[in-house]
């Protein structure tokens, strides 16, 4: 029988300087020690990547606030969005290229890039923890699926943490940079399949092959191509690969993943759909908003949401 937590009626975030009552329960990746949010206001987010300042749009951030914080004027560069779509970089202090953050034992290369992207979704880091954690408590081989594994945080914590890792991603320079990061990592030479594929037609052909995972994790763009033009819309896809993806968990599976940055994919949504293709497995089901601690005012930035299986 799957089983559902049921939500605490008043819950204190650790960050908070106030109390925030009948609010729901969040992962907050709080372990950070290269990254912060310092303030956001006005659709943007004041970040500090390691020893430099970028400033981001990020469609949660509705509020104006004033901006108090000296650095919202002193970043090295700041994401400007296009009113005909898209953006560039406004590059105002001298940064490198790429440069190297870390998060315990890991290390990431972060590159500014176009759409905003820096190569790191550091709100990720509270499934980080959670996969390595599952994947250490077990004495045994594990096999670990990344689907849409962009450039690797989460298999590179797979790997430090002892599993076996298959990723796949459509973007063969993304892959190419997971690479890079699992290097820098000091993991390079990890059992990892590193793949350049279509996510939907890379599950079917795993299920002909009769390939079996411990833990499958998959991290969906909301809209997207695959590598020979595939269409990717995350409402109309994100049901029938969970139900692909049952089929590819072993006889004794740990823990399967979701997370979703799409607005209209609510805990809830994610947990019914979850619980309902994974009921044969029994386990339990645990969905909830995602969000990063912001410095400057003690408060929880939202960024998507995670649904979680585990035995």
């Amino acid at each position: 029988m799957l089983h559902f937590p049921l939500p605490s009626p008043i819950i204190i975030y650790r960050y908070c300087k106030i109390s925030l009552k009948g609010t729901k329960f969040m992962w907050i990746a709080d372990n950070w020690k290269d990254y912060e949010v310092i303030d956001t206001s006005c659709g943007e987010k004041l970040e500090r990547w390691g020893r430099y300042i970028l400033l981001r749009p990020d469609p949660q951030v509705i509020w104006k606030t004033e901006k108090t914080h000296p650095l919202w004027y002193k970043a090295h560069a700041v994401y400007n969005r296009s009113s005909s779509g898209g953006g560039k970089w406004d590059i105002r202090r001298k940064i490198p290229d790429a440069w190297k953050i870390k998060y315990g034992d890991l290390s990431f290369m972060v590159k500014p890039m176009g759409f905003k992207h820096t190569g790191v979704f550091p709100e990720q880091a509270v499934n980080w923890d959670m996969t390595a954690e599952i994947i250490r408590k077990e004495r045994r081989p594990l096999r670990v699926l990344n689907l849409f594994a962009y450039t690797g945080a989460a298999t590179i914590s797979a790997l430090n943490a002892g599993a076996h890792v298959t990723h796949v991603d459509a973007s063969k320079g993304m892959v190419a940079w997971a690479k890079e990061n699992a290097a820098v990592s000091g993991l390079a030479n990890e059992p990892v399949r590193w793949l350049v594929d279509d996510c939907m037609k890379f599950v079917e052909r795993e299920i002909r092959r009769g390939n079996k995972y411990d833990i499958i994790i998959m991290d969906p763009p909301s809209y997207g191509r695959g590598p020979k033009g595939e269409i990717w819309k995350i409402e109309e896809a994100i049901h029938p690969l969970i139900k692909l993806c049952a089929k590819l968990l072993s006889d004794d599976p740990l823990f399967f993943l979701v997370n979703s940055y799409t607005t209209g994919l609510a805990p809830a949504v994610l947990t019914y759909m979850i619980a309902t293709e994974l009921k044969p497995f029994n386990g339990h089901v645990d969905s909830q908003e995602i969000g990063l601690p912001v410095r400057d005012t003690g408060l929880v930035l939202p960024c998507g949401a995670s649904g979680r299986w585990e035995r």
